[in-house]
């Protein structure tokens, strides 16, 4: 292992909450009442298809204004709805003792991300590589922005360790060649085994027994 690749949604941060409060704020000015399960079978996936695939759902043409409004929602009461995960600093700072690289890749947008850094109170400069949903074309579960991550960092496929939380992250870091451990904060441990994940925890900061 020479470099551990984040997910940021689900895994760094319990942002899930936040997005779907923000999101069916935004639905309901089209007259969706969406619910939070509704987003569920979409996690994981970037939040056009996250806000999209509910819209669809009820027959609302999905327009990409509507993330960007959810966006600002996002950013509004983020501070309030957002929960840390207690190990993940602890983790990071440990990774980083024992000079593994480390990087992000997250489908969502830069901006939400460098919120939900902030948040957590990490700093863009933990990381040699910070890669978005919008560096790619194809999202998660297709292996794009992992491959991308490698990329930037420098390390081959199968030198990463993939950090996620989510069935269609899961399947992408597989299918980008790179182990990949799972924490049950999204979905039990059965799918994400299902999914190819090598390790299971359930918590952030266990991973660390991979060391």
């Amino acid at each position: 292992m020479k470099a551990v690749i984040f997910d940021m949604d689900g895994v760094l941060v319990d942002s899930e909450p936040v997005i779907i409060e923000a999101s069916l704020r935004v639905l309901k000015k089209y007259g969706v009442e969406a619910k939070e399960s509704d987003f569920k079978e979409f996690t994981g996936m970037g939040d056009d298809i996250f806000i999209g695939g509910v819209s669809r759902k009820y027959g609302l043409e999905y327009d990409p204004s509507m993330k960007a409004q959810a966006y600002e929602i996002y950013l509004q009461i983020i501070d309030s709805h957002i929960k840390k995960f207690p190990g993940a600093l602890p983790l990071i700072k440990l990774l980083k003792e024992k000079g593994i690289v480390l990087a992000v890749a997250s489908a969502s947008d830069l901006i939400k991300v460098k919120a939900n850094l902030k948040a957590l109170g990490a700093s863009e400069n933990d990381f040699k590589a910070i890669i978005t949903g919008s560096d790619v074309k194809r999202k998660k579960p297709f292996p794009d922005i992992y491959l991308k991550a490698a990329d930037a960092i420098k390390i081959i496929p199968s030198d990463c360790i993939v950090v996620e939380d989510a069935v269609s992250g899961t399947q992408a870091g597989v299918a980008a060649g790179m182990k990949v451990a799972a924490v049950t904060t999204s979905f039990p441990a059965e799918p994400l085994y299902g999914a190819g994940a090598t390790w299971v925890f359930d918590d952030i900061y266990s991973v660390s027994e991979i060391l």
